[in-house]
Protein backbone atom coordinates (compact mmCIF):
# COMPACT_ATOMS: atom_id res chain seq x y z
CA UNK A 1 0.00 0.00 0.00
CA UNK A 2 1.25 3.46 -0.89
CA UNK A 3 0.58 6.18 1.65
CA UNK A 4 0.63 9.84 0.68
CA UNK A 5 1.01 12.38 3.46
CA UNK A 6 0.04 15.90 2.46
CA UNK A 7 0.70 19.05 4.47
CA UNK A 8 0.06 22.70 3.77
CA UNK A 9 2.00 25.54 5.32
CA UNK A 10 -1.06 27.77 4.91
CA UNK A 11 -4.68 27.22 3.99
CA UNK A 12 -3.93 26.83 0.30
CA UNK A 13 -6.96 25.59 -1.68
CA UNK A 14 -5.39 22.30 -2.72
CA UNK A 15 -7.56 19.28 -3.55
CA UNK A 16 -5.71 16.95 -1.18
CA UNK A 17 -7.89 13.84 -1.67
CA UNK A 18 -7.60 14.06 -5.46
CA UNK A 19 -3.84 14.56 -5.34
CA UNK A 20 -3.42 11.60 -2.99
CA UNK A 21 -5.41 9.28 -5.27
CA UNK A 22 -3.62 10.43 -8.42
CA UNK A 23 -0.19 10.14 -6.80
CA UNK A 24 -0.89 6.62 -5.51
CA UNK A 25 -1.94 5.57 -9.03
CA UNK A 26 1.13 7.27 -10.50
CA UNK A 27 3.50 5.25 -8.31
CA UNK A 28 1.54 2.02 -8.81
CA UNK A 29 1.71 2.53 -12.59
CA UNK A 30 5.46 3.11 -12.20
CA UNK A 31 5.77 -0.35 -10.64
CA UNK A 32 5.93 0.47 -6.94
CA UNK A 33 4.41 -2.63 -5.35
CA UNK A 34 5.99 -2.52 -1.89
CA UNK A 35 4.63 -0.69 1.10
CA UNK A 36 5.72 2.86 0.45
CA UNK A 37 5.14 6.41 1.56
CA UNK A 38 5.70 9.86 0.13
CA UNK A 39 5.32 13.31 1.65
CA UNK A 40 3.89 16.23 -0.30
CA UNK A 41 4.13 19.73 1.13
CA UNK A 42 2.65 22.98 -0.13
CA UNK A 43 4.66 25.94 1.07
CA UNK A 44 5.01 29.68 0.53
CA UNK A 45 7.85 31.53 -1.14
CA UNK A 46 9.82 32.18 2.06
CA UNK A 47 9.84 28.49 2.98
CA UNK A 48 10.88 27.51 -0.54
CA UNK A 49 13.75 30.02 -0.37
CA UNK A 50 14.78 28.46 2.96
CA UNK A 51 14.70 24.93 1.53
CA UNK A 52 16.68 25.92 -1.59
CA UNK A 53 19.29 27.62 0.58
CA UNK A 54 19.59 24.71 3.02
CA UNK A 55 19.69 21.80 0.57
CA UNK A 56 20.83 23.33 -2.71
CA UNK A 57 22.95 26.21 -1.39
CA UNK A 58 20.97 28.62 -3.59
CA UNK A 59 20.33 32.05 -2.15
CA UNK A 60 16.96 33.77 -2.70
CA UNK A 61 15.71 31.19 -5.20
CA UNK A 62 12.01 30.35 -5.43
CA UNK A 63 11.53 27.02 -7.21
CA UNK A 64 8.04 25.95 -8.21
CA UNK A 65 8.77 22.38 -7.04
CA UNK A 66 11.62 20.52 -5.38
CA UNK A 67 11.85 16.87 -4.48
CA UNK A 68 14.25 14.97 -2.30
CA UNK A 69 14.67 11.29 -1.68
CA UNK A 70 15.38 10.33 1.90
CA UNK A 71 19.00 9.64 1.03
CA UNK A 72 19.40 13.08 -0.57
CA UNK A 73 17.97 14.84 2.46
CA UNK A 74 20.14 12.94 4.92
CA UNK A 75 23.13 12.50 2.60
CA UNK A 76 23.17 8.76 3.29
CA UNK A 77 21.32 5.67 2.14
CA UNK A 78 18.97 4.20 4.72
CA UNK A 79 17.52 0.69 4.75
CA UNK A 80 14.33 1.03 6.76
CA UNK A 81 13.89 -1.68 9.38
CA UNK A 82 10.10 -1.58 8.97
CA UNK A 83 10.24 -2.54 5.25
CA UNK A 84 8.46 0.63 4.17
CA UNK A 85 10.00 2.26 1.13
CA UNK A 86 10.23 5.97 1.80
CA UNK A 87 10.05 7.48 -1.64
CA UNK A 88 10.85 11.00 -0.46
CA UNK A 89 9.33 14.43 -0.31
CA UNK A 90 7.80 16.69 -2.93
CA UNK A 91 7.68 20.37 -2.03
CA UNK A 92 5.48 22.67 -4.11
CA UNK A 93 5.55 26.46 -3.79
CA UNK A 94 1.84 27.20 -4.06
CA UNK A 95 2.13 30.96 -4.73
CA UNK A 96 4.65 30.29 -7.53
CA UNK A 97 2.39 27.58 -8.98
CA UNK A 98 -0.55 30.01 -8.86
CA UNK A 99 1.46 32.70 -10.69
CA UNK A 100 2.56 30.22 -13.35
CA UNK A 101 -0.96 28.87 -13.84
CA UNK A 102 -2.29 32.39 -14.31
CA UNK A 103 0.47 33.35 -16.79
CA UNK A 104 -0.06 30.08 -18.72
CA UNK A 105 -3.86 30.56 -18.66
CA UNK A 106 -4.33 27.18 -16.95
CA UNK A 107 -6.33 25.91 -14.02
CA UNK A 108 -4.38 25.94 -10.76
CA UNK A 109 -5.36 22.31 -10.09
CA UNK A 110 -3.80 21.27 -13.40
CA UNK A 111 -0.61 23.20 -12.68
CA UNK A 112 -0.35 21.80 -9.15
CA UNK A 113 -0.72 18.24 -10.46
CA UNK A 114 1.91 18.89 -13.15
CA UNK A 115 4.36 20.00 -10.46
CA UNK A 116 3.55 17.08 -8.13
CA UNK A 117 3.98 14.63 -11.00
CA UNK A 118 7.26 16.31 -11.97
CA UNK A 119 8.54 15.91 -8.42
CA UNK A 120 7.37 12.29 -8.32
CA UNK A 121 9.30 11.54 -11.51
CA UNK A 122 12.43 12.91 -9.86
CA UNK A 123 11.86 10.64 -6.86
CA UNK A 124 11.84 7.71 -9.29
CA UNK A 125 15.14 8.85 -10.79
CA UNK A 126 13.58 10.26 -13.95
CA UNK A 127 15.23 13.58 -14.69
CA UNK A 128 15.15 16.24 -17.39
CA UNK A 129 16.34 15.42 -20.88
Amino acid sequence: MIKVYLTKQANYPVGAPKIKVRLKKFFENAGIVSDAEVNVSFVGKNKMIEVADRYLKEKNTVHNVLSFTESEAKKEFVYPADNIVRLGEIIVCYPKAFEEARSENRLIDDKVWELVEHGANHLLGRHHN
